[in-house]
């Protein structure tokens, strides 16, 4: 059994990532891109962080959060490799409804941006199931 503050942290942070998910689709249901693509990538970054909980570490920049991962877990294959392209776009899509004025989302990038968070939710709570029996 792994340290159990670090996997009490790794499941805190998977359970608010569902949650922004859970609200993402709201949002989407009711026609609120910029927002929905706001919290379906906070939902993709807490189950990142989750994953980083067990590790006990982690990063003050996005973009710092998405290289590690990247390198550490994707490049690995802990993780899908195309999900490694899909966070880095749900990032881009974030920035871009958070800070573009003139951004106007799809409603299949959006689609897009909900489902790789659902994916990758599900895989990561796997992950930490698989940890913490270790």
């Amino acid at each position: 059994m792994k340290d159990k503050e670090s996997i009490d942290l790794a499941l805190y942070r998977i359970e608010r990532a569902k949650e922004e998910c859970d609200t993402a689709e709201l949002l989407y249901k009711k026609n609120k891109l910029l927002a929905a693509n706001n919290r379906a990538y906070y939902s993709i970054f807490y189950s990142i962080r989750a994953v980083f909980a067990m590790e006990r570490i982690d990063f003050k920049r996005h973009k710092d959060v998405l290289a590690y991962f990247n390198k550490n877990y994707i490049k690995t294959e802990i993780f899908p490799r195309k999900l490694g392209k899909r966070i880095i776009l749900a990032s881009k899509i974030r920035e871009d409804s958070d800070y573009d004025e003139e951004y106007k989302p799809s409603n299949e990038a959006t689609f897009l941006q909900i489902e790789t968070a659902k994916e990758l939710n599900i895989l990561v709570e796997k992950y930490i199931k698989e940890y913490s029996t270790k």
